[in-house]
């Protein structure tokens, strides 16, 4: 899970103007936008936990064909490069797992 925010600018239709906005996303869908004028703010509603197991789904369920397509593009860099994969996996994994922590807090205190 990766939460991403830029500055842009948009029409606000409070202040009738274009001005920048601060949009922040979720796994790119955009979860807030806050006009930095009037400080208007638009939520989506989204479940992050939601969010989570859909994206750990759509990876898990994807995997073999994704191996599968990548040994039939090239089978000898596949061949070569798969024992360093396998053994940094639990590194990208541990790493995943930090960047989706820090997403979850960072959701749960704009909530509170």
């Amino acid at each position: 899970m990766k939460i991403s925010e830029i500055d842009v600018t948009l029409y606000c239709s409070h202040c009738h103007d274009e001005t920048l906005h601060h949009v922040q996303y979720l796994n790119n869908k955009i979860q807030s936008i806050v006009c930095m004028n009037c400080h208007r703010t638009i939520k989506t509603i989204m479940n992050p936990r939601r969010e989570l197991y859909k994206e750990v789904y759509k990876r898990v369920t994807s995997k073999p064909t994704r191996l599968k397509d990548e040994y039939k593009t090239n089978h000898g860099e596949f061949i070569e490069g798969f024992p360093k994969r396998v053994l940094s996996k639990p590194l990208r994994f541990v790493k995943y797992l930090n960047e989706t922590k820090e997403a979850l807090k960072k959701i749960n205190k704009k909530v509170e």
